[in-house]
């Protein structure tokens, strides 16, 4: 009955290697947020934009990693590079992973996003003088930036939860740290507990945070 009781020393004694999974989650979670962003505005207006090559490429990049499991394309990084002669950490690996995954939804989301731009925006910056470069950085993004906001957050958060998927390749993030102090202690209650309040509490602090962003950025006919 004892090691079935609850118990919250537990927890607490196991504190410092907990945190430095959530640090390691964290770590992750930024590069792969960061880089999901980067990849899905390159993308997005490479393939709104209709770019010779690179709009073909960045269709065919979605559709092999939209219609294709997460874990299996974490598998392919760190289990399948090898084959090949490259040889990527723990932690290359789990960043690109999420980076690579939450690329391609960002890609559809803002490609989403600049094709709703009114063309008669895009008109307006050519008759001030503006090149294609300079129309789309301060009309075409601006809005359609705000308009992919909401389903980009989306996918941000879970890119967040995906990286709880490193525990499948040994990564030492929050998950896996859990998930060996429960294997050797039988402590499982207490363990997948902290997961859940950790996991709940930083999604939601990202939620909040992002909804007030898009609430500061909301265009004025989504506020009236």
């Amino acid at each position: 009955m004892d090691v079935l009781a609850f118990e919250w020393a537990f927890i607490w004694e196991n504190r410092e290697d907990l945190l430095e999974g959530l640090v390691n989650t964290l770590k992750v979670a930024a590069i792969g947020v960061a880089g999901a962003f980067l990849v899905g505005l390159i993308l997005g207006a490479a393939r709104a934009h209709r770019v010779p090559i690179v709009s073909q490429l960045a269709a065919a990049y979605v559709e092999v990693i939209r219609n294709t499991p997460i874990l299996v394309q974490i598998f392919m990084l760190f289990y399948g590079l090898p084959r090949l002669g490259i040889q990527l950490e723990g932690f290359t690996v789990a960043w690109l992973s999420v980076m690579i995954w939450g690329g391609a939804f960002n890609t559809e989301n803002f490609r989403a996003g600049f094709e709703a731009v009114p063309g008669r925006y895009r008109e307006a910056g050519y008759a001030l003088g503006f090149g294609p470069l300079r129309t789309f950085f301060n009309v075409t993004l601006p809005i359609g930036g705000r308009i992919a906001l909401p389903s980009s957050i989306n996918t941000y958060i879970s890119v967040f939860k995906n990286t709880s998927l490193m525990v499948a390749i040994g990564f030492g993030e929050l998950t896996n740290v859990a998930n060996n102090i429960q294997a050797t202690t039988f402590r499982a209650a207490e363990m997948f507990l902290v997961l859940g309040v950790v996991y709940l509490a930083l999604v939601w602090t990202m939620s909040a945070l992002i909804r007030m962003l898009e609430q500061r950025l909301a265009l004025p006919e989504d506020l009236r």
